[in-house]
């Protein structure tokens, strides 16, 4: 477990880092229905039970590769990052695809931070993990600098491939080794 600085939220001064329980799927729920009414960050155009995740949650494991994390403040779960598998084939069997979301109150507060350092650190010490991966919806500045900072590159953009509220969405992918190259001289 890793304590995370929690900026302006009143109380104690940290947000405990954890692996997400099954009691926790419930906040997650309405992080992602929050973000997916509120934002392009999330493609679903409708909300999402927590029985029509439970599925999704089941892939998690405390090791592995797969993992879902989750940054709480007492009993509140302030936002969750996780890594599941990019695709089904055995060829993308060490290539993870990452995510973070945060509760609308906790953003800028160094939670997002706090989750994709325990995650990613987690993910280097795994030796069944080559790549990591992540699909951002854009303009989303705040995101792409979080990325950025734990080493993500840019490799593309999928330009005007999805629809909601009648706005074409594009999404940068980045990538990042695991464990990430040591900076160049």
């Amino acid at each position: 477990m890793q304590q995370a600085s929690r900026g302006g939220h009143s109380g104690p001064g940290s947000v405990e880092i954890r692996p997400g329980t099954e009691d926790d799927l419930a906040a997650i729920v309405a992080i992602l229905n929050y973000a997916a009414a509120n934002s392009i960050a999330r493609f679903e155009t409708q909300p999402v039970t927590v029985a029509e995740r439970r599925d999704w949650f089941a892939r998690f494991s405390v090791t592995g590769p797969y993992r879902l994390l989750v940054a709480r403040d007492g009993d509140q779960v302030r936002g969750y990052a996780c890594s599941q598998r990019y695709r089904e084939l055995e060829a993308f069997r060490e290539t993870v695809e990452v995510s973070v979301a945060l509760d609308a109150d906790s953003r800028g507060q160094g939670v997002g931070t706090a989750l994709y350092r325990s995650l990613l650190d987690s993910l280097d010490r795994e030796p069944s993990v080559h790549v990591a991966l992540a699909g951002i919806a854009v303009p989303n500045d705040a995101s792409v600098a979080l990325h950025r900072k734990f080493g993500f590159t840019e490799v593309g953009t999928f330009r005007e491939y999805a629809v909601k509220n009648g706005q074409y969405l594009s999404s940068l992918w980045m990538q990042r080794p695991c464990p990430p190259s040591p900076p160049g001289p």
